[in-house]
């Protein structure tokens, strides 16, 4: 099972260690390629410490929306803007990486580009576009169960089936929106026992009810408190 998390994209978790500490838990990186966050300067920075810990490296690009984080919906950006967007983003991280003597090995879309992405087939094909311009062969990370995945697959790309141990489910299987207080899961034992649900082929939902999910991997925000004490308690869980 392999555990990926979202990075690159706040100073203070760089200068703190919470990126190098996390990263002695995971398996993959998502790293922040200038749309939401980012800058060669950080991306050189992760790349720095994943290389020493041999981990997998991919491109996490947004909505080309810094302003809200990429966590606010852009329905109306025309789908060319977005395709270059995406495109570049990753195209960006691989720049970096070059430098580094590193390949990149997925995509995976940050925030309310991949939220939308879940249910709109349009969007989906654009992100899929972007990542087939730049290189086929990258795996493309996406919401177990969901229509982002079939378009993926439709378009030839291999995926990656995702899920999240610290956050929220609805009972439709798509994430709680981080508008309600209770859309995260911030205590290391609650994320492990959601894991564990995981591995049995379940997910519990806000409503208490379990719907089935199948993932081949598990997502730990950085930014999400307690971050890398979830990640050693899912590594845990998983071994």
């Amino acid at each position: 099972m392999d555990i990926n998390s979202d990075i690159g994209e706040l100073n203070t978790l760089l200068a703190d260690g919470t990126y190098e500490k996390l990263m002695n838990h995971v398996t993959s990186i998502n790293v922040a390629c200038g749309g939401h966050a980012g800058d060669p300067e950080m991306m050189g920075a992760m790349l720095t410490l994943a290389k020493d810990k041999g981990l997998h490296i991919g491109a996490h690009p947004s909505y080309p929306d810094k302003e809200n984080f990429g966590r606010e919906e852009m329905k109306d950006i025309d789908p060319n803007e977005l395709l270059d967007s995406i495109r570049d983003q990753i195209e960006a991280l691989v720049d970096v990486a070059s430098e580094y003597e590193m390949e990149l090995t997925h995509v995976k879309p940050h925030g309310a580009l991949y939220n939308f992405a879940v249910n709109n087939e349009e969007v989906s094909q654009t992100i899929a576009e972007a990542i087939i311009d730049v290189d086929s062969s990258y795996k493309a990370v996406g919401l177990a169960g969901s229509k982002m995945l079939t378009v993926f697959d439709a378009l030839g790309l291999d995926t990656i089936s995702e899920g999240y141990v610290d956050r929220v489910y609805e009972a439709d299987g798509t994430l709680r929106s981080r508008k309600f207080d209770d859309a995260l899961i911030t205590d290391p034992q609650k994320a492990a026992n959601q894991m564990k649900e995981m591995l049995n082929g379940n997910i519990l939902t806000v409503d208490g009810s379990s719907v089935p999910i199948n993932i081949t991997s598990v997502c730990v925000h950085s930014d999400t408190p307690n971050a890398v004490d979830i990640a050693q308690a899912v590594k845990e869980q998983i071994q």
